[in-house]
């Protein structure tokens, strides 16, 4: 009995530790997160072509609009619950800037990725330009709503250590000053939002508790079965330099492991999150024979799927469909797009969900859609539907 007693007050700083981190995560986000998986996967580069696999295009901070795409997929039940059973999910970064739910949706998409897990689905995040900014501490396309969604997550986060410190043994591993390092003031910023800018960068900084929870779990480039995902596209020396190196090298940069990352990997016009030359909505813009070279030296790839530059037009492909691009501006601190999904199936056969003018009309979810080969364009009649894309 006197070693069952032992154990239990050996335990109550863990336990009161959880149930903190637990009533600090509802407080911002409104969600009860499930348990984590007994035991975490390993993030790879490089996957084996699942049943269903979906591509979902950039969010910009737009939890409705997020949840509509995942809803059109058939992957979230009417209480945003995972049903998409073993579908394997990725999105191409650009979660964050231009909207005013960011942390909400980086909660949103966690709890999905407990839950996938459960019923042997996978959600798979990456990394876009809009990331690396924000870890740059470059805040050029915050929204007033987003500083202040950070500004609130600072104080529930200060809260939750004040908590912790009233019980012995639980604050060892836990930053001493959320806010140590960061500076009181930044010129030009305004006085009203300086709480905001002081609580995004020390939320999103390398080894920040944003950062470190939810953007090291994040890949930069990825392959699986035959198709290659990047947010902006991939050139020869990116290959070259190697894939997995890559993942390797931003994810300990985010994570505090490593001062800096190459320039030309993640910022400048030819980096992979930043690269347009695949992505212009005029097929003879775009460059054919770069991608084409460039799948070549990867084993087994026939696509390049990327989100990056809005297609006002929808989902479409170039270069032979050798090209997708996946960002339809969905966001509405965008360009308010309608939502469109990619679906590969098992047998590499593509096709694209989308709401069409349904949603203009308050319909938003998904019902039954048509089983095509290949990929072109067409304007469903009724429900999200397959359409083909054309170059």
């Amino acid at each position: 009995m006197e070693e069952s007693s032992n154990t239990l007050c050996e335990n109550i700083p863990s336990l009161f530790s959880s149930f903190v981190d637990t009533f600090v995560d509802f407080s911002v986000s409104g969600l009860f997160l499930p348990p984590k998986p007994p035991i975490s996967t390993p993030q790879k580069t490089i996957y084996t072509s699942p049943n269903r696999l979906i591509a979902i295009g950039d969010l910009h901070g737009d939890l409705d609009k997020s949840k509509q795409a995942f809803r059109l997929a058939g992957l979230i039940d009417l209480n945003d619950h995972w049903c998409g059973g073993n579908t394997t999910v990725v999105q191409v970064g650009d979660v964050l800037d231009r909207g005013n739910d960011e942390i909400k949706i980086l909660y949103f998409l966690e709890k999905l990725k407990r839950e996938a897990h459960k019923f042997g689905g996978e959600l798979i995040t990456m990394n876009g330009n809009h990331e690396i900014m924000n870890v740059d501490g470059d805040f050029r396309y915050v929204t007033k709503m987003g500083l202040n969604e950070f500004r609130v997550w600072a104080d529930w986060y200060c809260v939750g250590n004040v908590m912790k410190s009233l019980c012995n043994g639980v604050l060892e591993d836990v930053r001493k000053d959320l806010f140590d390092g960061v500076p009181l003031n930044f010129p030009g910023v305004k006085a009203e939002i300086v709480d905001g800018v002081r609580a995004r960068v020390a939320a999103f900084r390398p080894n920040g508790p944003i950062a470190k929870r939810f953007l090291t779990t994040n890949v930069t480039v990825l392959v699986i079965g035959d198709s290659v995902f990047v947010h902006g596209g991939l050139l020869p020396q990116h290959v070259g330099y190697g894939l997995e190196r890559i993942n390797e090298e931003v994810r300990d940069w985010i994570g505090g492991f490593k001062e800096r990352v190459s320039s030309e990997l993640v910022r400048g016009r030819n980096s992979l999150v930043w690269l347009r030359r695949f992505s212009d909505e005029l097929a003879k813009n775009c460059d054919c024979s770069t991608l084409e070279h460039v799948l070549a030296t990867i084993p087994g790839a026939k696509r390049m799927i990327m989100g990056h530059t809005i297609q006002e037009k929808g989902i479409n492909g170039v270069c032979g469909n050798k090209a997708i691009r996946i960002d339809v501006g969905m966001s509405r601190g965008c360009t308010n797009g309608l939502p469109e999904v990619l679906e590969i199936n098992g047998k590499s056969e593509v096709r694209i969900l989308t709401s069409n003018t349904l949603y203009r009309n308050g319909y938003n979810s998904s019902t039954e859609t048509d089983v095509m080969k290949g990929i072109g364009f067409a304007i469903p009649q009724q429900g999200p539907k397959q359409v083909e894309v054309k170059a």
